[in-house]
């Protein structure tokens, strides 16, 4: 059984007052906390072998690109990709996203069709409909009910000869909905479309096998796994990665350079121009290890235990309503207090010491849906404890007596 008390130990920050009170910290789906054996690596490489990678033949270069290449390999392992290659360091999950959206700049034609969920982030509708704009493709959206899951029905009616790509969020960061993508991805290939997954909610919470899933393109953010910020990964199937022109020029992605023509490297070199988050990759491969030590199907069934109380709990309050209802869903909640603006109770949480997220999330198409401007979205990770879930409701009954 997961120690979540002992397991906070190996978060600093976690031992802060903010406001004079302890912290509660429940915005782990914006960014999850660090544990010091992550941070430790950071300080290494900075402390030891600070060096530019690949192109050096002195020790610290060598030392260095080893390292940032391990990091690959464990990612690559993870996430159960074929080849290291087909692991393409980012800057994050809309880094990635991006990357495949201006690939298929040149892949798409006027009237080709291209679909995405009517519960996404905006880093992945905003780049589609510039995709559109450019290619005179047509964008269609996969539509949710009131309980937050995706119509599969209509999904499927949606699908046709035309559908080109389709692009879905493994877990809605807004609602905390676990999408079943393992049928979208197939359903999409009986059409021949390709199919971009947004993990970044879901890989905190969930080990994606990307063979097993038979996905394209998968992208996540190391921030939100107790990694640091600035760095993410996308994996794309080798065939699919090979298709794409590259996203950026710089040194590092090119094979041979003259006035008059240059030719591309081999992937992944191809999408990583420029020097790379080269600690950020490394920190990132320390941080799979720290969660895969702790394990995932541990974590998951904590988590899951955290939200049943944590909705539970909530709901005793009157006038209390959740946002995002599915039966398969993360450790999210979204709520708001039936006569009040989430930002009032996100600020009055904040002065107890309680860190919340209020707003629309990146998600304005949802808040529209529901009619709301915003909820208040709790959070949890596997180092949260039931007794924060009581201070939690504790503060949101306090700021409901002092707003209404």
């Amino acid at each position: 059984m997961l120690n979540a008390q002992k397991i906070r130990k190996d978060f600093p920050i976690l031992s802060r007052e903010v406001n004079g009170k302890p912290l509660v910290y429940l915005d782990n789906a914006a960014t999850s906390q660090t544990p010091q054996q992550v941070i430790e690596v950071i300080v290494d490489y900075y402390s030891s072998y600070n060096a530019n990678i690949h192109r050096g033949v002195h020790f610290l270069s060598q030392e260095a690109t080893d390292k940032y290449e391990q990091a690959r390999q464990k990612i690559q392992r993870h996430f159960n990709a074929s080849k290291a290659k087909e692991i393409i360091f980012t800057s994050g999950t809309t880094h990635g996203i991006n990357l495949v959206a201006n690939g298929f700049s040149s892949l798409l034609q006027k009237g080709d069709e291209i679909l995405v969920s009517a519960m996404e982030h905006h880093s992945n509708i905003v780049p589609w409909q510039m995709l559109a704009e450019r290619t005179g493709a047509i964008l269609k959206v996969i539509p949710m009910n009131e309980q937050g899951e995706l119509m599969m029905n209509e999904y499927r009616n949606l699908l046709s000869s035309n559908t080109k790509l389709v692009f879905c969020n493994h877990v809605s960061n807004a609602l905390g909905t676990i999408n079943p993508i393992a049928t979208i991805i197939d359903e999409a290939h009986k059409v021949g479309a390709a199919v971009l997954i947004d993990g970044a909610q879901a890989a905190p919470h969930i080990k994606a096998d990307v063979q097993a899933l038979n996905v394209d393109f998968y992208t996540v953010s190391a921030h939100k796994m107790c990694g640091p910020t600035g760095v993410g990964v996308l994996y794309g199937k080798e065939e699919w990665l090979n298709k794409l022109p590259p996203y950026q020029g710089g040194g590092e992605m090119i094979a041979e350079v003259t006035f008059e023509k240059t030719t591309y490297a081999d992937l992944p070199h191809k999408f990583e121009a420029g020097t790379p988050n080269i600690c950020g990759g490394i920190a990132f491969g320390a941080a799979l290890d720290y969660l895969n030590s702790i394990g995932f199907s541990e974590m998951e069934a904590y988590e899951h235990e955290l939200l049943d109380y944590a909705t539970n709990k909530l709901l005793e309050i009157e006038g209390l309503k959740i946002y995002g209802t599915a039966q398969e869903k993360t450790s999210v909640i979204s709520f708001n207090i039936e006569g009040v603006h989430p930002y009032d109770i996100g600020t009055i949480l904040d002065k107890l010491g309680i860190a919340v997220r209020t707003g629309h999330h990146c998600a304005q198409p949802i808040m529209d849906f529901y009619k709301i401007p915003g909820t208040v979205r709790a959070s949890f990770s596997f180092y949260n404890t039931k007794e924060e879930v009581d201070i939690l409701v504790e503060g949101v009954k306090r700021a409901k007596n002092m707003l209404l």
